[in-house]
């Protein structure tokens, strides 16, 4: 890999957090824009972000940290952008430097909800991005482990093997495993649906189910996501290879998901806006279930799980009457 390829983590939260280590390893100097000024100070200052994965310690000489998405941008070639789904749109309004040349991968595991589109399909349409500079870092992998250094999997998808590999050299190191994979579509759905089914889980632990319907949630799950993404975009791929079935495996059931969190809390019973506000993260699963359930109308892919999930959430339907009608529908 060709040290003068600069890199910029766009993102203040734990995937950033642990993408900026990752980095931070093999290159000089990283460029990681956060829009959180006293962060900035913070990480300066004591050598760890405050507010995510406070135990990893940085070497700031190799930080170039800014609050100005524009000042990153410029000094990178290649963006990796790291920040929640919901407020990418938001983010990108600040932009006044061309995005032209640039190559952009995201870590975002979710729908952009002002346009319903995965955010690979978003830089293609509203900025012209072609799909050969537009690349997807996918797990199975959480920060948290990242943080601990524990041997973790990345899925690196994009278009040209070339770029996909400059990307998984960057990242790699004796605890992190890169492989590269052409699905970039089908890789970037199965990130967002992962956390759909996530949420499931949780609001099924939550109202008391056991491992023994989990087992069976998951395996309905994979099955369920096949389907979506064939209707979305037809290629080969194998659903079981770690990019689609170790993340959504690892999403499900690991006490690190933020989603199993989410819905674990509205299966006991709190509502969406009271457990939004106990949980310091975004739940992308939430703005996903609903982007995938309008998407889903268009396609007509069978998958009950996406719409009982849907139902809880912005139909206000009881879980519990929900989900004993949805294990009517799995095998």
């Amino acid at each position: 890999m060709s040290q003068n390829l600069k890199f910029a983590v766009i993102g203040g939260g734990s995937w950033a957090t642990a993408i900026a280590k990752m980095l931070c390893v093999n290159l000089p100097e990283i460029s990681w824009y956060m829009r959180n000024d006293a962060a900035i100070e913070h990480l300066l200052k004591y050598k760890h972000n405050p507010n995510y994965l406070s135990s990893v310690e940085f070497d700031t000489n190799k930080l170039k940290l800014t609050n100005n998405i524009n000042e990153a941008v410029e000094y990178a070639d290649y963006l990796i952008f790291a920040i929640p789904s919901a407020f990418l749109n938001a983010e990108l309004e600040h932009l006044t430097v061309s995005l032209e040349n640039k190559i952009i991968f995201s870590a975002i595991k979710g729908i952009v909800p002002e346009t319903s589109l995965i955010v690979g399909e978003h830089f293609h349409i509203q900025y012209d991005i072609p799909y050969y500079n537009i690349g997807v870092i996918t797990g199975p992998c959480h920060a948290e482990e990242v943080a601990l250094e524990r041997l973790s999997y990345l899925t690196i998808a994009c278009g040209d093997p070339e770029k996909a590999c400059t990307v998984a050299k960057s990242l790699s190191s004796n605890y992190i495993k890169a492989k590269i994979s052409d699905d970039i579509i089908g890789t970037e759905y199965a990130a967002m649906l992962k956390n759909i089914y996530a949420i499931a889980a949780g609001i099924a632990h939550g109202l008391g189910y056991g491992d023994n319907f989990q087992s069976v949630l998951m395996s309905n799950g994979i099955r369920e996501m096949r389907k979506f993404i064939k209707k979305v975009h037809r290629m080969k791929r194998n659903i079981n290879d770690s990019a689609y079935l170790g993340d959504l495996l690892v999403t499900g059931y690991s006490v690190f998901s933020r989603n199993r969190m989410f819905g674990n809390m509205i299966g006991k019973g709190y509502t969406v806006k009271s457990a939004m506000m106990e949980m310091s993260m975004v739940a992308e699963g939430y703005y996903a279930a609903k982007s995938a359930y309008k998407l889903n109308q268009g396609y007509g892919a069978k998958t009950p799980i996406i719409d009982a999930v849907y139902a809880v959430l912005y139909e206000g339907k009881n879980a519990k009457t929900v989900f004993k009608k949805l294990t009517e529908s799995l095998d």
